[in-house]
């Protein structure tokens, strides 16, 4: 690169950077969007790497995230009427908006122990409830957030011999499943009620990650090794898969 381009390279990025779009993203899940067992959370949980993707696509966007995940977290723990972890989130959007004027949007990623056989709070939770739940959440974040956009993402696989403190194994993996077709559901119910609000997500990560064990932290558990959280290599994979569906709304 020569002198002349050099130059107009850097004036092309400052003028970029002066009618740059701010963006605020909170993403809102369990362990696998707050990062079990990643050691730089801040920089390789899910959230991070997917913002990370979304800016390198898009430069013009001036973005800020809060990884909103917590461990062990159910659709019931974020139930507004629950008043436990819903506030965290409504806190987080509140921040991100009164630091700049952007344009708002929640990523939510739940279900993995919402689908458990036990321990986790309302497990197990059956499909039509799943999409309950998930419809009380979004109507207040709505209620709350009117220029909002919801993009819901699907859940990813884990192996069907997953027991930690909880209990998953195979009829825990089937009642995730049982939770693919909630999501187009809930969507198509908003096209109708609040067009353009609330969006499908990824839900192609579920394959990618099907027994792949190298994507995953392996765990010592009840029922032998199991895999259910993502490594770094893991997290960036699916912070890929949630970049993807955010951009397509960006």
């Amino acid at each position: 690169m020569n002198r002349t381009t050099s130059v107009l390279a850097s004036a092309l990025l400052g003028v970029m950077s002066l009618f740059a779009k701010d963006v605020n993203i909170v993403y809102v899940g369990n362990s696998i969007t707050y990062g079990a067992y990643i050691d730089d959370k801040a920089n390789d949980a899910p959230p991070a790497r997917a913002s990370r993707h979304i800016t390198e696509k898009r430069p013009d966007i001036n973005l800020n995230f809060r990884n909103c995940g917590v461990s062990g977290m159910t659709t019931v723990n974020y139930l507004p009427a629950t008043d436990t972890q819903f506030p965290k989130i409504v806190e987080a959007a509140r921040e991100l908006s009164n630091n700049n004027n952007g344009e708002l949007i929640f990523s939510i990623s739940l279900g993995t122990n919402d689908s458990a056989e036990s321990r986790p709070m309302g497990a197990p939770v059956l499909p039509q409830q799943y999409y309950t739940n998930m419809q009380a959440i979004i109507n207040e974040l709505l209620r709350l957030f009117p220029h909002c956009r919801v993009v819901v993402q699907g859940p990813i696989w884990y192996s069907p011999n997953t027991y930690n403190k909880a209990m998953y194994l195979k009829s825990g993996l089937e009642r995730l499943n049982s939770y693919k077709p909630m999501l187009p559901k809930l969507v198509k119910y908003y096209d109708e009620v609040k067009p353009s609000h609330v969006v499908l997500g990824d839900t192609a990560a579920y394959e990618a990650f099907r027994e792949q064990p190298k994507y995953f932290t392996p765990e010592n558990g009840n029922a032998g090794v199991f895999y259910l959280h993502p490594n770094a290599e893991g997290a960036d994979l699916l912070g890929r898969y949630w970049a993807e569906a955010i951009l397509k709304i960006l």
